[in-house]
């Protein structure tokens, strides 16, 4: 009897030491803004005033779990959801935005596998983001068109670390579906804390075996409280790419569009440069700009087209976690009548003040 309960206390000492070497950390935002827009139709889902379920950063909910197996080896997953504030409604159809499992070695690096955050996405985010206390504005952020669509489901991704020298290589099985999932890529950037610098390189392929090859480069500065960044962006459709380009072209002028161009775009390209100044320590000042050109197949007879696009963001943080935002942005297209909002308009200003807290 004594034998038993000894092994029953051996067996509990080495299951709750299991458990200590394991972690679930909860996290999330809840973000949502009184938005208005001017030139629009009027139509529901763009009402000249809303309250928008994400103005600096799209509402979220995530599970990071990570034990340690001893060794320099670690077991990781990530799950996360992503959710409308404003109406509590799933945020897209793809529940789990992020859902994958990973191992991470000390001398080796990290491999992650299932549905993730694509090359384009890691080097926008870590290297020359929009901004410094928010990698983008949720409500508009032209940068991310041109990420081909931000992640890719069935990935395997490799990330490696030497010293400031950061590097990842992703492949994505496009397993014979409809949606363009199929990619391989890769990204290297270097950031020393002051200086950072990187680019990226993602080829995405279609069921028809048709691509869209998409390259970005760009570097960072950060002094004190002032924080700057320049980046250049391009996209190549092939012909045909009907899947990919309406999909990567949507949400360039932040509303409907009257536009053939939009299924017939053959190469486009962006530059971005902007600051951030860290005015005290509760208020940060940050404004944007983006230039791009979109060029149409040949044989479409469409005239090349043209976006300037203008955004200002003054931050204001309560706390750690909780801080709120004005944001007024202007997007101005000049394309000969190939392309314009659905009313027929060719320039629109957001205005919105939002509420955000992270945990």
């Amino acid at each position: 009897m004594k034998k038993a309960v000894l092994a029953i206390a051996a067996l509990a000492a080495c299951t709750s030491s299991a458990w200590a070497q394991s972690s679930v950390t909860l996290y999330g935002i809840v973000d949502a803004a009184a938005r208005y827009y001017t030139n629009t139709d009027g139509a529901s889902n763009l009402a000249p005033k809303q309250l928008v379920p994400g103005g600096m950063s799209q509402s979220r909910l995530g599970v990071n779990v990570t034990e340690d197996m001893g060794g320099g080896l670690k077991a990781l997953v990530n799950m996360e959801h992503r959710l409308n504030s404003d109406t509590g409604t799933v945020a897209a159809a793809d529940f789990w935005r992020q859902v994958w499992v990973g191992l991470q070695s000390n001398d080796f690096g990290q491999v992650r596998m299932g549905r993730q955050y694509n090359v384009l996405f890691d080097i926008y985010t870590s290297t020359y983001a929009s901004f410094r206390y928010s990698p983008y504005i949720e409500a508009f952020k032209p940068e991310i068109v041109m990420s081909a669509g931000a992640r890719q489901s069935n990935m395997v991704k490799y990330l490696g670390q030497v010293g400031d020298v950061y590097g990842e290589i992703q492949v994505s099985a496009g397993e014979n579906t409809v949606s363009a999932d199929k990619s391989i890529g890769g990204l290297l950037r270097y950031n020393d804390g002051t200086w950072g610098a990187g680019g990226a390189y993602l080829q995405v392929t279609d069921i028809a075996g048709r691509k869209m090859k998409a390259t970005t480069v760009g570097a960072s500065y950060t002094s004190g409280p002032l924080y700057a960044h320049v980046s250049w962006a391009n996209n190549k459709f092939d012909a045909g790419t009907g899947v990919l380009q309406a999909g990567f072209t949507a949400g360039w002028g932040f509303g409907p569009q009257l536009t053939a161009a939009a299924s017939s775009v053959s190469t486009r390209d962006m530059w971005m440069t902007g600051l951030t100044y860290q005015l005290t320590p509760q208020l940060n000042l940050g404004a944007n700009y983006w230039h791009t050109t979109q060029a149409a197949a040949v044989g479409t007879g469409l005239p090349d087209s043209k976006a300037d696009q203008l955004a200002f963001v003054a931050d204001y943080a309560f706390s750690k976690r909780t801080d709120a935002y004005f944001e007024a942005d202007n997007t101005r297209f000049s394309s000969g009548g190939a392309i314009r909002f659905s009313n027929g308009a060719t320039s629109r200003t957001g205005v919105m003040v939002g509420l955000r807290h992270r945990f």
